[in-house]
C-alpha cells in the first residue's frame, strides 16, 4: 500500500491525523500548524504588549510545558518581544508535585528561563495532604483551586509580574462549559469563556493561549518535540467533578471530532446572553478568575449562581415566543352546575380537534428511518 502524502505540503509522507479535523499531515507540517494557530489566537486576542514580563504557570504537566516551548518559539520568531519567567506552586502533595517540580527544573534549563517555586507550607503555613487530612478528599478540589490561585496571585507579585499565562486548552475549557451548564451557574459559565481574566482585588490578569488547542494535538506536539514533561495524574483529582464532564466530553469527541470546539463557541454565544455580559473576550474587568472552575470566585455568591440569571434568560425567550400565536388553541368553559358533562363535552372536543389534525399528518420520505416501521396510512392521500 502507497504511503499517505502529507494534505499539506504534498511531499513528505504523512505521520500525523489530526484530532481536531482529522486531516492526514506530515511532521514538520503539524508542528507548523499547531504554532501557527497558537500565534494567530495571540495575535487576535490580543493578549500580549511589546515589553510585557510575562510569568507562565508552569506545573511540568504536558500543558504548561509546551505552553512554554511555544512561546519561546513564537517570541523569538515574531520578535513578541516577552520576558518569560517560569512560576511553579508547590502544593505539598507527597508523590506527585515534588516530582513534578524536578520535570519544571529540567524545563527552566532547556528553555533558558528563570524560575521561581512558591509553596503552600510558605504561604499559608500547612501543605495540601494536610488539608485532605483534615477535610478528606471530597472536595479538596475545591480548596486547592482557591489556593493554587491565590499561590499563583502572590508569585506574580512577589516578582513584579501582572501578566500570567495558563495551560487550560480547549478540552479544559469545554468541560467547564459543560460543568456550569450542569450546575445552571449562568455568570461563571461567562467567565470561563473568556480567553483573558482578571480580579478586581488583584492586578494580575490571566490568559490561555492554548484555548483553542485540543489536548490530544498538544500530547502529540510535545511527543514530536520529544518535550519533557510529567505525565502523572494528581492523587486526588479522581474526586473531582470535572472528571464527569472529561468522560462525557470523550466520549462525544469520538463519534464527532470537533465536538470539543462546538462546546467552546456555544459557551461563548450562551455566554452572551448572561445579563451584564459583553461580547469582548477579555472579562478582566470586574470579573472573577476562573482557574479552576470547581473553586468560588467573586462573581457570584460562593462561586455558585443565584438563580435570577436562568429567569431572566428564560423571560427573554418566552417573550420572543409569545410573539407568534399558537397554531391551535383550546378554550374550555364549564358549567359550575353540572362539572361532568362539561368535563364530556371537553373531552369530546379535544378528541375532534385531534381527528381533524391527525388528517393533515404524513409519514417522512426517508428511507432509512421509516424501514423499520409498520406500513400505516395516515388520512386521505
Amino acid at each position: 500500500m502507497a504511503p499517505i502524502i502529507c494534505a499539506r505540503c504534498n511531499t513528505d509522507r504523512a505521520v500525523v491525523k489530526r484530532p481536531k479535523n482529522h486531516q492526514k499531515i506530515c511532521k514538520a507540517c503539524f508542528i507548523s500548524v499547531f504554532e501557527d494557530e497558537v500565534h494567530h489566537t495571540i495575535l487576535s486576542s490580543k493578549l500580549f504588549s511589546r515589553g510585557d514580563r510575562v510569568a507562565i504557570g508552569a506545573s511540568g504537566g504536558k500543558d504548561s510545558t509546551v505552553l512554554a516551548s511555544v512561546l519561546k518559539t513564537l517570541n523569538e520568531r515574531h520578535d513578541y518581544g516577552l520576558d518569560l519567567i517560569l512560576l511553579s506552586i508547590d502544593e505539598g502533595i507527597k508523590g506527585y508535585r515534588d516530582d513534578s517540580l524536578e520535570t519544571v527544573k529540567r524545563n527552566a534549563i532547556q528553555y533558558d528561563m528563570p524560575l521561581t517555586v512558591v509553596g503552600y507550607d510558605e504561604l499559608y503555613g500547612w501543605t495540601m495532604d494536610q488539608v485532605v487530612g483534615t477535610v478528606g478528599k471530597k472536595g479538596n478540589c475545591t480548596y486547592c483551586g482557591v489556593f493554587r490561585r491565590q499561590a499563583l496571585d502572590r508569585g506574580s507579585k512577589m516578582l513584579g509580574i501582572r501578566h500570567l499565562v495558563t495551560g487550560h486548552n480547549a478540552d479544559d475549557i469545554a468541560e467547564t462549559i459543560l460543568m456550569n451548564l450542569l450546575r445552571g451557574d449562568l455568570p461563571r459559565l461567562s467567565r470561563s469563556t473568556s480567553i483573558m481574566t482578571g480580579d478586581d482585588s488583584s492586578d494580575v490578569k490571566r490568559s490561555k493561549p492554548l484555548k483553542y488547542s485540543y489536548e490530544k494535538e498538544i500530547v502529540l506536539y510535545a511527543h514530536h518535540k520529544k518535550l519533557d514533561y510529567f505525565s502523572t495524574e494528581c492523587i486526588y483529582s479522581p474526586e473531582a467533578f470535572r472528571g464527569t464532564a472529561r468522560s462525557l466530553i470523550k466520549n462525544l469527541e469520538r463519534v464527532r471530532p470537533s465536538a470539543i470546539l462546538d462546546i467552546v463557541r456555544s459557551g461563548e454565544d450562551m455566554a452572551r446572553l448572561v445579563p451584564g455580559s459583553t461580547s469582548n473576550p477579555c472579562a478582566c474587568s470586574g470579573q472573577g478568575s476562573v482557574e479552576d472552575d470547581d473553586a468560588p470566585s467573586c462573581g457570584s455568591k460562593q462561586g455558585h449562581s443565584m438563580g435570577s440569571e436562568l429567569a431572566v434568560i428564560e423571560a427573554k425567550s418566552g417573550e420572543a415566543a409569545a410573539e407568534k400565536p399558537s397554531e391551535v388553541d383550546f378554550t374550555f368553559t364549564t358549567n359550575n352546575k353540572n362539572k361532568t358533562q362539561a368535563n364530556r363535552a371537553t373531552r369530546k372536543e379535544a378528541l375532534s380537534i385531534a381527528d381533524t389534525m391527525s388528517e393533515l399528518q404524513v409519514l417522512g420520505k426517508c428511507k432509512r428511518l421509516n424501514k423499520n416501521r409498520p406500513r400505516l396510512e395516515i388520512g386521505d392521500k
